[in-house]
């Protein structure tokens, strides 16, 4: 059962600041409370967000003894870990592989998160299907006037779609199906056929309308010459973490924010801010806040922050807007006297060659990294997969998918 519901969340974020950092200071307490100062940390990525919570629970809430666990991933800003060098009780940790090795055994990190792994999943699962092809998998007579009545549809069908369909893989009814067996000992990746399903537009809800998931607007991925993929953040952010948590015992602490994506929206309606009994015991005491509060919150704080975010200025341009067109709840705000606000820099850090979102974005972090790190610019050119270079698969996609992703 759902914890929070959808209208709990607007209530949540249209709540005055200074309520929200009360709000976030109690479940850092009891977070505390539950696995003491020496049992947690805050995971701390030295971006605005984890700035704000850091400053939250060692200057509201007093807490001076918990480590602030940096994660040292060499395609970050430089910045970022010089800021975090200036906070003391910092945990530096660092990946076991390099982010060349990651785009060259997965694929590079492109649109999202959810699509990259959609479209990995599909791929797998077409691969396999593929197979089972090749080794000459006998098909029924019906199946195989099925079969010959789809290839006029192959230029608007996926290949993947009717061989799904003549295979037949049914693990609800028959799980002794030599298929699902494959399934169960990973010979089928799992999940992989659900992702296919999503491309294909195929997801159901249980009332049966459209699936609001599905990915088929990205299904022209599964025809490119290069892999995509979500494990970058995995192997180079996640698992140094992880292999912290289980050395320390020490429970996460993490400034991430509902308004952020739908999936975290998603997490936060099933176990709230403070995830005691899951398999990995997390906080989130800032999931209700927006964008504008954290911006807020350091303005009013005079807050350092890294250098490649620049200045917290007023957005008269964005606020124009919102008086012309939109409502202040479009931008996360619901007090009039309260100002829009900006940063001058970036306005997202991270690792700066993560191609995640940058399909949506006016000014091209590609291009403003050629200026301020031209370094970093260039890994474009040498970093591949499957012999296609990075800047070559934004081509390709912005070719076929009509992208207009500039670097």
């Amino acid at each position: 059962m759902a914890k929070h519901t959808m209208q709990e969340l607007y209530q949540w974020q249209a709540l005055p600041l200074n309520i929200k950092v009360l709000m976030t200071a109690e479940r850092v307490r009891n977070w505390v409370n539950e696995f003491g100062e020496d049992g947690v940390y805050l995971s701390f990525s030295a971006g605005k967000d984890s700035t704000v919570l850091g400053h939250i629970i060692r200057e509201v809430c007093g807490y001076k003894n918990i480590p602030f666990v940096f994660v040292d991933v060499p395609t970050q800003y430089p910045e970022l870990k010089e800021f975090a060098q200036t906070f003391d009780n910092l945990v530096i940790l660092k990946p076991k592989i390099s982010f060349a090795q990651v785009c060259e055994k997965y694929g590079f990190p492109m649109i999202s998160k959810e699509v990259s792994n959609c479209v990995s999943g599909a791929r797998k699962y077409v691969k396999y299907l593929d197979s089972q092809k090749s080794n000459n998998t006998i098909l029924t007579d019906r199946q195989t006037d099925r079969q010959t009545d789809r290839q006029t549809d192959r230029q608007t069908i996926p290949y993947a779609c009717y061989m799904a369909d003549l295979l037949g893989i049914d693990r609800r009814i028959n799980k002794q199906n030599e298929k699902y067996k494959s399934l169960q000992m990973g010979v089928i990746p799992s999940g992989s056929e659900y992702c296919l399903k999503k491309l294909n537009g195929e997801r159901i809800n249980k009332d049966g309308s459209y699936s609001s998931f599905n990915q088929e607007r990205y299904k022209f991925f599964l025809e490119a010459p290069f892999e995509i993929s979500n494990k970058c953040c995995d192997i180079m952010k996640k698992k140094p973490s992880h292999d912290y948590e289980k050395e320390t015992g020490r429970k996460p602490i993490m400034a991430t924010m509902a308004s952020e994506s739908v999936q975290r929206t998603q997490k936060w309606l099933q176990d709230g801010c403070n995830a005691f009994n899951v398999t990995r015991p997390h906080s989130n005491p800032m999931s209700f806040w927006t964008e504008q509060d954290v911006l807020l919150y350091i303005k009013e704080n005079n807050l350092p922050i890294c250098s490649v975010y620049g200045e917290v200025v007023t957005d008269y341009e964005a606020m124009g807007q919102c008086e012309n067109q939109m409502s202040l709840a479009d931008f996360g705000i619901f007090d009039k006297e309260r100002p829009l606000l900006k940063t001058t820099g970036c306005q997202r850090t991270g690792c700066v060659l993560c191609g995640f979102g940058c399909h949506l974005e006016k000014e091209s972090r590609f291009l403003r990294l050629k200026e301020t790190h031209p370094k970093f610019y260039n890994l474009l050119y040498h970093l591949k997969n499957n012999g296609v270079t990075y800047a070559e698969a934004i081509d390709w996609v912005n070719e076929h998918g009509n992208m207009s992703i500039k670097y």
